[in-house]
Protein backbone atom coordinates (compact mmCIF):
# COMPACT_ATOMS: atom_id res chain seq x y z
CA UNK A 1 0.00 0.00 0.00
CA UNK A 2 1.37 3.52 -0.79
CA UNK A 3 1.81 6.03 1.41
CA UNK A 4 -0.96 8.49 0.45
CA UNK A 5 -2.87 5.16 0.33
CA UNK A 6 -2.51 4.63 4.17
CA UNK A 7 -3.20 8.29 4.91
CA UNK A 8 -6.52 8.10 3.34
CA UNK A 9 -7.26 5.03 5.20
CA UNK A 10 -6.06 6.84 8.32
CA UNK A 11 -8.28 9.79 7.86
CA UNK A 12 -11.37 7.61 6.74
CA UNK A 13 -10.71 5.25 10.20
CA UNK A 14 -10.36 8.68 12.28
CA UNK A 15 -13.47 10.23 11.54
CA UNK A 16 -15.63 8.15 13.76
CA UNK A 17 -13.44 9.25 16.61
CA UNK A 18 -13.06 12.45 15.40
CA UNK A 19 -16.95 12.61 16.03
CA UNK A 20 -16.95 11.48 19.19
CA UNK A 21 -14.66 14.04 20.49
CA UNK A 22 -16.77 17.14 19.41
CA UNK A 23 -19.32 15.42 20.99
CA UNK A 24 -17.27 14.93 24.50
CA UNK A 25 -15.90 18.40 24.02
CA UNK A 26 -19.37 19.78 23.91
CA UNK A 27 -20.91 18.28 26.72
CA UNK A 28 -17.99 18.38 28.73
CA UNK A 29 -18.22 21.84 31.08
CA UNK A 30 -14.72 21.61 32.56
CA UNK A 31 -12.98 20.56 29.37
CA UNK A 32 -9.40 21.19 29.56
CA UNK A 33 -6.30 20.72 27.34
CA UNK A 34 -5.52 17.70 29.29
CA UNK A 35 -9.20 15.75 28.44
CA UNK A 36 -8.48 16.46 24.99
CA UNK A 37 -5.03 14.76 25.00
CA UNK A 38 -6.49 11.94 27.12
CA UNK A 39 -9.55 11.11 24.14
CA UNK A 40 -7.15 11.48 21.47
CA UNK A 41 -4.06 9.57 23.28
CA UNK A 42 -7.29 6.65 23.86
CA UNK A 43 -8.62 6.90 20.48
CA UNK A 44 -5.17 7.00 18.67
CA UNK A 45 -4.05 3.92 20.73
CA UNK A 46 -7.12 1.73 20.27
CA UNK A 47 -6.82 3.02 15.97
CA UNK A 48 -3.26 1.62 16.11
CA UNK A 49 -3.58 -1.33 18.14
CA UNK A 50 -6.72 -3.00 16.08
CA UNK A 51 -5.53 -3.18 12.90
CA UNK A 52 -2.19 -4.74 14.48
CA UNK A 53 -4.34 -7.23 16.30
CA UNK A 54 -6.19 -7.67 12.98
CA UNK A 55 -3.36 -8.13 10.73
CA UNK A 56 -1.73 -10.59 12.90
CA UNK A 57 -5.54 -12.10 12.96
CA UNK A 58 -4.88 -12.89 9.44
CA UNK A 59 -7.45 -14.58 7.28
CA UNK A 60 -8.26 -17.77 9.70
CA UNK A 61 -10.83 -15.36 11.37
CA UNK A 62 -11.53 -12.47 9.24
CA UNK A 63 -15.23 -14.27 8.00
CA UNK A 64 -16.14 -13.94 11.53
CA UNK A 65 -14.72 -10.32 12.38
CA UNK A 66 -16.30 -8.74 9.52
CA UNK A 67 -19.66 -10.24 9.70
CA UNK A 68 -20.00 -9.14 13.58
CA UNK A 69 -18.17 -5.56 13.49
CA UNK A 70 -20.86 -3.36 12.51
CA UNK A 71 -22.96 -5.35 14.89
CA UNK A 72 -20.42 -4.39 17.84
CA UNK A 73 -20.05 -0.69 16.61
CA UNK A 74 -23.67 -0.27 16.32
CA UNK A 75 -24.13 -2.25 19.41
CA UNK A 76 -21.60 0.12 22.00
CA UNK A 77 -22.40 3.34 20.38
CA UNK A 78 -26.26 2.46 20.42
CA UNK A 79 -25.86 1.98 24.29
CA UNK A 80 -23.62 4.98 24.88
CA UNK A 81 -25.94 7.49 22.48
CA UNK A 82 -29.14 6.44 24.18
CA UNK A 83 -27.25 6.66 27.74
CA UNK A 84 -26.57 10.05 26.46
CA UNK A 85 -29.94 10.74 25.29
CA UNK A 86 -31.72 10.27 28.43
CA UNK A 87 -29.55 11.88 30.73
CA UNK A 88 -29.71 15.19 28.61
CA UNK A 89 -33.50 15.00 29.64
CA UNK A 90 -32.59 14.38 33.17
CA UNK A 91 -34.02 17.68 35.50
CA UNK A 92 -30.20 18.92 36.80
CA UNK A 93 -28.14 19.17 33.64
CA UNK A 94 -24.95 18.11 35.66
CA UNK A 95 -26.00 14.71 33.73
CA UNK A 96 -24.80 16.22 30.60
CA UNK A 97 -21.23 16.98 32.02
CA UNK A 98 -19.64 13.78 31.55
CA UNK A 99 -16.57 12.76 33.00
CA UNK A 100 -14.08 10.88 31.27
CA UNK A 101 -14.44 7.40 32.73
CA UNK A 102 -12.01 4.60 32.05
CA UNK A 103 -15.08 2.20 31.06
CA UNK A 104 -17.11 5.12 29.03
CA UNK A 105 -13.55 5.76 27.03
CA UNK A 106 -12.28 2.35 26.67
CA UNK A 107 -16.25 1.11 24.86
CA UNK A 108 -15.30 4.42 22.94
CA UNK A 109 -12.27 3.22 21.93
CA UNK A 110 -13.84 0.15 20.80
CA UNK A 111 -16.40 1.27 18.76
CA UNK A 112 -14.69 3.79 17.06
CA UNK A 113 -11.81 1.21 15.84
CA UNK A 114 -14.24 -2.08 15.26
CA UNK A 115 -13.66 -1.13 11.74
CA UNK A 116 -9.54 -0.55 12.19
CA UNK A 117 -9.54 -4.28 13.10
CA UNK A 118 -11.20 -5.47 9.77
CA UNK A 119 -8.33 -3.23 7.86
CA UNK A 120 -5.96 -4.80 9.54
CA UNK A 121 -7.72 -8.49 8.54
CA UNK A 122 -7.12 -7.09 5.06
CA UNK A 123 -3.38 -5.56 4.99
CA UNK A 124 -2.58 -9.24 5.99
CA UNK A 125 -3.31 -10.03 2.28
CA UNK A 126 -1.19 -7.25 0.77
CA UNK A 127 2.40 -7.47 2.33
CA UNK A 128 2.07 -4.05 3.96
CA UNK A 129 4.20 -2.96 6.92
CA UNK A 130 1.28 -3.27 9.69
CA UNK A 131 3.39 -1.29 12.20
CA UNK A 132 4.06 1.78 10.23
CA UNK A 133 0.66 1.82 8.85
CA UNK A 134 -0.73 1.50 11.87
CA UNK A 135 1.26 4.42 13.61
CA UNK A 136 -0.15 6.55 10.49
CA UNK A 137 -3.34 5.81 11.40
CA UNK A 138 -2.94 6.57 15.40
CA UNK A 139 -0.96 9.60 14.70
CA UNK A 140 -3.72 10.96 12.38
CA UNK A 141 -6.98 9.61 15.36
CA UNK A 142 -5.04 11.33 18.05
CA UNK A 143 -4.64 14.57 16.04
CA UNK A 144 -7.88 14.61 14.67
CA UNK A 145 -9.93 13.71 17.80
CA UNK A 146 -7.82 16.72 19.88
CA UNK A 147 -8.69 18.69 17.46
CA UNK A 148 -12.54 17.45 17.50
CA UNK A 149 -12.68 18.12 21.16
CA UNK A 150 -11.49 21.82 21.37
CA UNK A 151 -13.89 22.37 18.34
CA UNK A 152 -16.54 20.79 20.46
CA UNK A 153 -15.16 22.96 23.14
CA UNK A 154 -15.64 26.01 21.28
CA UNK A 155 -19.27 25.67 19.84
CA UNK A 156 -20.22 23.71 23.12
CA UNK A 157 -20.58 27.31 24.87
CA UNK A 158 -23.77 27.90 22.19
CA UNK A 159 -25.60 24.68 22.51
CA UNK A 160 -25.04 23.29 25.96
CA UNK A 161 -28.72 23.14 27.23
CA UNK A 162 -29.06 19.75 24.60
CA UNK A 163 -25.40 19.29 24.01
CA UNK A 164 -26.02 15.71 25.29
CA UNK A 165 -29.25 14.98 22.75
CA UNK A 166 -27.12 16.33 20.36
CA UNK A 167 -24.06 14.19 20.85
CA UNK A 168 -26.46 11.36 21.77
CA UNK A 169 -27.99 11.77 18.66
CA UNK A 170 -24.79 11.82 16.68
CA UNK A 171 -23.14 8.84 17.71
CA UNK A 172 -26.53 6.80 17.21
CA UNK A 173 -26.54 8.33 13.73
CA UNK A 174 -22.73 7.13 13.54
CA UNK A 175 -23.62 3.53 14.60
CA UNK A 176 -26.16 2.98 11.99
CA UNK A 177 -24.40 4.48 9.49
CA UNK A 178 -21.47 1.60 10.29
CA UNK A 179 -24.64 -0.99 10.14
CA UNK A 180 -25.75 0.07 7.25
CA UNK A 181 -22.79 0.67 4.96
CA UNK A 182 -21.83 -3.26 6.38
CA UNK A 183 -25.52 -4.19 5.60
CA UNK A 184 -25.25 -2.86 2.38
CA UNK A 185 -22.31 -3.83 0.93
Amino acid sequence: MAWWETVLVAFGLAMDAFAVSVCKGVIMRKAAWKNGLLIGFVFGVFQFAMPVAGYFLGSTFSSYVTEFDHWIAFGLLLAIGIKMLVESFRADHEACDLSLKATELLGLGVATSIDALAVGLSLSFLETDILAASAVIGVITFGLSFFGFILGRRIGSFIRRRAGFFGGLILIFIGVRILFEHLAD
